[in-house]
Parts: C-alpha cells; structure tokens; sequence
C-alpha cells in the first residue's frame, strides 16, 4: 500500500492544514462537498497520519480512490488507485470486520479491482463481493449503498456468459443464484431508502430496459436529470443517462 500511496500523493495537490484530525476531517468533508475528491482524499490521508486506525478515514480513502480510479483513463493509474482503494478497505475491515461502512468499500474495492483484472479474477471476486453486500445489510439494514451493490452484483451476475460461468464453476465452484428481478428488487430498495443517490438510478433504469421495460427505465432517467448533484460521479451518471435516453427514444 505504501508504494501505491506514494504514487497517488506525487500527482494530488498537497493541502497543509493544522494538526488536528477533527479540523482535517470537517476540511476533507467540505472539499467532498465541492467536488474537489482528490483534495478530499489527500486530507484524510493526513488524518490517518496522525491516527492510523481511524475507520472512518480509512472508510474514505478507500471509496474516494475507487472513484477517481473508475475515471483515469490510463489503465495503469487506474489499477493503481485501484490497488490503494482495496489496501484502504482491508485495513478497515481488520479494524472492524463488523462495520457496515468496512465492509460496503471491501465490496467496492473488490468489484473495481475485478474489472480491470480479466475475467478470471472477475468471476472469482464474485463470492465475496455478495457476501461483503449482504454482511453490511447484517449491520445496517438501512444502508442504500449496500441494497445498490447488491443489485449490480445480480445484474452482473446474470448476465455472464456461458464462457464465464464455466470458468466460475473451475475456480470457485458454482455460482450464488443471480437474476434480474433480484437486482431490480435491490436497486428498487436502495431507492426507497436513498431516492436522492443518482447512481442507482441510472442502473435501475438499465436493469428495467434489459426486462423489456424501456417506457420504465426512460422515466426513472427523466427524473434522475432533476436530481441536485451530491458527489462528482453523478456528473458522469447523468451524462450516461442523457446518452441512454438518446439512444432508447
């Protein structure tokens, strides 16, 4: 972690604040709050500086590499932010493997590394991305990002092809039953608990337009364009989604 770390915070801004970790932390949040994700990141890194064993940093460190990793566009930069994001999750989930928050980013930080790792790896990765969903539900039934999870790990699922599914029953055996409609349902109860995540949105409507409810998905991405942006991949959601409806009217 210490190399890939290292990497990351050569290419970031260096911010120098005061020594003090709940002045840092409302800082990082603020920056969040801004968009400003790479600057929030190097701020909870010097968070977890003075305190190594903060799971709420580590919590973010881990979540704020993966989504400035999904949007390098150099395959290299992206396995290494990547890298650092499952190095962060892990190191909070051994703090505490009963955290919600611990185990929703070793369910994110998993899926990332998964798709940038073949498809070996990402049907391998399968097992234990659900099961980090499903334990974080355990800990917080009301937890929107898990439900979300959840579903894209039904929509991914169910969605392999004959090729991938051999692979899974060789390597791991087979495969926890997945099914569209098991998604929809998660996508849909990540929405009653969060019907402001624009994210999910955007995968509830691809999941009704695969069922052959495309009249569903375009008005679930009608209204996903009025939402306020909280965080700055819903930029790059709604972008997906005006290109969707382009394409699906």
């Amino acid at each position: 972690m210490i190399r890939a770390l290292f990497w990351i915070m050569l290419i970031l801004p260096f911010r120098n604040f005061a020594q003090d970790p709940s002045v840092l932390l409302k800082e990082a949040a603020r920056l969040e709050g801004e968009f400003k994700e790479s600057e929030a990141f190097v701020t909870y890194a010097e968070v977890l500086k003075l305190q190594p064993d903060n799971l709420f940093a580590l919590c973010k460190c881990s979540d704020l590499c993966c989504r400035i990793g999904g949007r390098q566009t150099d395959k290299a930069k992206k396995i290494t932010y990547f890298k650092a994001g499952k190095n962060y999750a892990e190191a909070a989930y051994r703090l505490n493997p009963n955290n919600c928050d611990a185990n929703i980013v070793m369910a994110f930080s998993t899926a990332r590394m998964a798709l940038v790792e073949g498809g070996k790896e990402k049907v391998v990765s399968a097992g234990a991305i659900k099961q980090y969903a499903e334990k974080a539900i355990q800990c917080d039934p009301s937890n929107f990002k898990a439900y979300h999870i959840l579903g894209r790990w039904h929509y991914e699922i169910s969605s392999l092809n004959n090729v991938e599914k051999t692979l899974a029953k060789w390597f791991c055996g087979p495969l926890p039953e997945a099914s569209l409609q098991e998604s929809i349902r998660n996508f849909e109860k990540s929405r009653s608990l969060d019907p402001a995540f624009i994210p999910n949105y955007l995968e509830l409507a691809r999941a009704y337009e695969r069922e052959g409810q495309r009249s569903k998905a375009v008005q679930l991405l009608v209204y996903m364009m009025t939402l306020p942006d909280r965080m700055y991949d819903d930029r790059r959601a709604k972008h997906e989604g005006q290109q969707l409806l382009e394409e699906w009217k």
